[in-house]
């Protein structure tokens, strides 16, 4: 009962999925399942660029100890090390693969990678960021993207969501997934959103690429595919996930009512931005020595205090001082959104508010990128490597993206030539008898705008324990009801999406719960202070199954 077998699941289209897509396929049979188009996923929103070592000025010990103060004690220093010096090899292969990254002086980037045009950013100790303008992430998806359309050994699913993985021991009963953990993935289901028939994908190994989970939040930089598809998958069949109460927060994010979930780069604090009161008044020295470069955790919180000190709806970000043609020309498409809403920042500061951004946490992977199911991998914002901590540095997240794509498809390459895997058992159809299409869709959306309104007021940048107890009554009533509405209906995109960020939303406020200090991007107003003797390790669950 299998609709698509291939050697290769990948599921996801940013790009640690793309990446990795295009290296493994050349041994083997790829096919990558996406959500909604290829091009919608963050790697196309991220604006400030990739962090690497290439200037004279740095060097790996610098953005090894900048990864590490940022991570606030929680990070895996060997992962870290490892990554940090992956990084200009795998700048190096990006520009091979046609990405055009801002050269300095018009130099000849071809014969000469000093000549980047390296930025800075909060957190980084010198110009270190490897950027295409303001649309880095944009740049490298294209190229990418135009590579794995090309390539014969490549199959693009578009407009197919995932409902749930495959599992050895994998027995359908209306979706429900009964699995143990010795268990090993045969592939996926898959909803085909053109037909709404559900496909059965079946492959020797499965890649989890999908990205983060902000639309768990109702104030979020993420696009609208973000919810947190693989880190529930993972969970649901087994595998061990962590560390997600650490959610970031990006400190700036357009604030006006046509601005949906438009990020005002890092960059442009880097550049010299300086964040103002609604009286013009600098406030980020009262916060950290760093001012308006301290790490994001340290600029959220700030924001948050300020504003609710004042009652108003948002701070502002002013670049005003710095030359209009170095604006315009550094950041064209921050300009032309702005000047589109009315706001010319080389005249008029720009009004910000932090909003959920990045997933620190996530699916429990090794240094290959493997989880702890076999033939489960996990890459990008959907795994916990161990490389953020309790906070990510700005740009790091691409950098994570690119190392671990070409670590784990060294490791599928070599299992897929030496065929060390396990075979494939007969999978069972899905099954959807005794369902009906639905005709209560105010169910769906009642609960998913409750989920995001309860988790940005109760499990935000400032939690409590008060706060946190109520969190998780409410979505045990809600999950509840999920529960019994994805059992009576076949299933819809809206559906498995609303499914998931359920899940995720349960999981950040278990592991938030857990975590009886503050640290990183968790704020508790109870347990205000960094607890190095009790809570110096990961927040780890793995689900429990029964019988």
């Amino acid at each position: 009962m299998i609709d698509i077998e291939t050697d290769v699941l990948v599921i996801g289209s940013g790009v640690a999925g793309l990446l990795f897509a295009l290296k493994t396929a050349e041994v083997g049979s790829v096919a990558l399942v996406t959500k909604k188009e290829a091009m919608d996923s963050s790697t196309n929103l991220a604006q400030g660029g990739i962090a690497s070592v290439f200037g004279d000025l740095d060097c790996f010990d610098m953005h090894i100890a900048d990864t590490l103060n940022s991570g606030d004690g929680l990070c895996n220093r060997d992962v870290v090390e490892m990554v940090v010096k992956a990084g200009p090899e795998r700048i190096r292969e990006l520009i091979k693969l046609g990405v055009r990254f801002n050269k300095a002086n018009n130099a000849a980037l071809e014969n000469d990678l000093h000549a980047l045009d390296l930025g800075r950013e909060g957190g980084h100790s010198c110009n270190r960021i490897v950027h295409a303008n303001d649309m880095t992430g944009q740049e490298v998806e294209r190229a990418l993207l135009s590579q794995v359309r090309n390539h014969p050994n490549i199959q693009l699913y578009e407009n197919h969501i995932a409902i749930d993985l495959i599992t050895h021991s994998t027995r359908m009963k209306r979706g429900l997934v009964t699995t143990t953990h010795e268990d090993f993935c045969c592939g996926a289901y898959v909803l085909d959103r053109s037909s709404l028939r559900v496909k059965t994908f079946a492959a020797h190994i499965t890649m989890l690429a999908t990205g983060g989970a902000g639309k768990v939040y109702l104030y979020t930089s993420n696009p609208d595919i973000a919810t947190g598809d693989g880190i529930a998958m993972a969970y649901r069949a087994g595998a061990t996930v962590a560390n997600l109460e650490f959610v970031q927060f990006h400190p700036t994010c357009l604030y006006h009512p046509q601005a949906k979930n438009f990020l005002i780069s890092e960059a442009v604090r880097g550049e010299g931005g300086i964040l103002i009161d609604g009286t013009g008044n600098p406030f980020m020295r009262h916060y950290d020595p760093l001012k308006d470069l301290a790490c994001r955790d340290v600029v959220a919180r700030a924001i948050d205090t300020e504003l609710k000190k004042s009652g108003d709806e948002s701070v502002f970000l002013d670049i005003t001082h710095r030359p209009a043609d170095l604006i315009r020309e550094r950041f064209p498409n921050i300009y032309a959104k702005c000047l589109s809403l009315g706001i010319d920042m080389t005249q008029a500061p720009i009004p910000v508010v932090p909003a959920a951004h990045y997933m620190c946490g996530g699916v429990v992977t090794d240094n290959r990128g493997r989880t702890d199911i076999q033939n489960l991998f996990a890459v990008g914002e959907t795994a916990c490597t161990g490389l953020h901590g309790a906070n990510r540095l700005a740009s790091n997240s691409l950098l994570e993206a690119l190392v671990y794509a070409q670590t784990a498809a060294l490791e599928v390459i070599r299992q897929l030539q030496n065929k060390s895997f396990n075979p494939r058992p007969l999978l069972p159809a899905w099954d959807d008898v005794g369902t009906s299409d639905s005709d209560e869709t105010i169910v769906i959306t009642h609960n998913w705008d409750e989920i995001r309104r309860l988790m940005w007021n109760y499990v935000g940048i400032v939690r409590s324990d008060k706060r946190l107890e109520r969190a998780q009554r409410r979505i045990d009533i809600i999950q509840n009801e999920i529960h019994d509405y994805y059992w009576h209906f076949k299933v819809v995109p809206d559906l498995i999406e609303l499914r998931n960020i359920a899940h995720v939303a349960e999981l950040i406020i278990k592991c938030a719960r857990q975590r009886q200090e503050s640290r990183g991007l968790h704020y508790n107003l109870q347990y205000p202070q960094r607890d190095d003797h009790t809570w110096k390790k990961d927040t780890i669950l793995r689900r429990q199954f029964v019988g």
